[in-house]
This record gives C-alpha cells, structure tokens and sequence, in this order.
C-alpha cells in the first residue's frame, strides 16, 4: 500500500519537477534522471521508459523545446531539452497549485486526532 501510494504522490509531480531543473540550463535525459535521484537522495529514482514519455508530453504541449547536439569526441549524439516561455508559465501555475494542495493537506494532517 505504502509503495503504491508513494508512486501516485510521485508521478502528479513529476513534470512539475521535470520543467523545474531546465529552469537554469537545457539538459538531456541522463542529466535530468541523474538530478533527480541525486536532489532528492534517490526517493525519486526514474527509469527512462517513466521519463522520456514526460519528456515527450512537454514537448507536444509545448512546455519544452529539443534539440539534437552533434556528437563530440568519443561522447555520443545527445538530445536536450529546454523550458520555454509557455513552460515557465506553466511551471508557475503548478507551482501555485502545488501549494494550495499541499496547504490544505497539511491543514487536515497536522490537525490534532
């Protein structure tokens, strides 16, 4: 149950979080996997297969912009993503909703039994 629960918390944050680390650079799928588990000390922890649909969603809904950097030394082709304007207005408004939520969750957690 715990488990569950957790990965339904997780996944109605996800591309809040997602367009929160392109705030300050473009990045590619790896780096954002590998910040992710590393800021948050491995709670989330995503595969590719949970992350590049994310990835692809923003895309559509033009929240995010890619494009293909050519291969560099021995370093592969990389894909990088960047917020754009919509996304950052759209990150705002998450940020907002986020909060609200998380208030009133508090509100009731925190009452006294």
């Amino acid at each position: 149950m715990q488990q569950r629960f957790a990965q339904q918390v997780k996944k109605g944050a996800l591309e809040m979080l997602v367009l929160k680390l392109l705030v300050r650079e473009e990045k590619y799928g790896y780096q954002l996997i590998t910040e992710l588990r590393e800021r948050t000390d491995g709670a989330i922890s995503l595969k590719e297969g949970t992350l590049y649909p994310i990835l692809y969603r923003l895309e559509d809904s033009g929240l995010v912009e890619s494009r293909l950097a050519a291969r560099a030394d021995k370093e592969p082709a990389r894909k990088y993503y960047a917020i754009t304007g919509e996304g950052r207005t759209a990150l705002e408004e998450m940020r907002g909703i986020w909060n609200e939520f998380d208030g009133h969750v508090r509100s009731i957690m925190e009452e006294e039994q």
